[in-house]
């Protein structure tokens, strides 16, 4: 079986960012395009697996059953388009914790490929953070960076060799599926 896998950032890839936090539901809001690019890419086989620092749960900004009410709202609305979201992962612990899975560290693009059995050499890790890219790079997956969210701030800096950039998750899915 040849799965067609593609990793999201979600914070700024998916849904609009905040400098103070993703804190409730009622702030958790998609990107322009967004689900219908998740849903597109699904209908047309991709498995969309999601990988998201979520350090607001060890600072105590929200807990579990908030962010998994999110994501049961994310998987919700790209039902309603006929697709589905697979995997998603996050990290709970602060920058301090020393994990395995807070990005740039890509503990948690090694869980996905473990949890699917697959390689992750040349899968397509999207985000919008340096952070992302160098996860993406650490397990040699391609990085991708989308101008939403940090993309702007991020694009300012200098990217790892090889990164491509496009301008939100609409333009990805429009390049996987042409």
């Amino acid at each position: 079986m040849d799965m067609k896998l593609l990793i999201l950032d979600r914070d700024g890839v998916i849904n609009h960012d905040s400098d103070a936090y993703i804190k409730s539901l009622e702030e958790w809001i998609p990107l322009p395009g967004a689900i219908e690019a998740i849903a597109r890419l699904s209908r047309a086989g991709w498995t969309v697996a999601v990988a998201t620092n979520q350090s607001g749960l060890a600072r105590g900004y929200y807990d579990l059953p908030t962010l998994e009410a999110m994501h049961a709202r994310l998987r919700q609305m790209v039902a309603e388009q006929g697709g589905e979201v697979g995997l998603i992962v996050h990290c709970p612990h602060g920058p301090d914790d020393g994990c395995d899975c807070r990005k740039p560290r890509p503990g948690m693009l090694k869980a996905i490929a473990a949890h699917y059995g697959l390689p992750l050499a040349g899968v397509w890790f999207v985000g919008d953070s340096s952070g992302d890219l160098e996860a993406a790079r650490a397990v040699d997956c391609q990085p991708v960076l989308v101008k939403t969210g940090k993309g702007q701030r991020t694009l300012a800096k200098t990217l790892p060799a090889g990164t491509l950039v496009f301008e939100d998750m609409a333009a990805v899915a429009d390049h996987l599926l042409s």
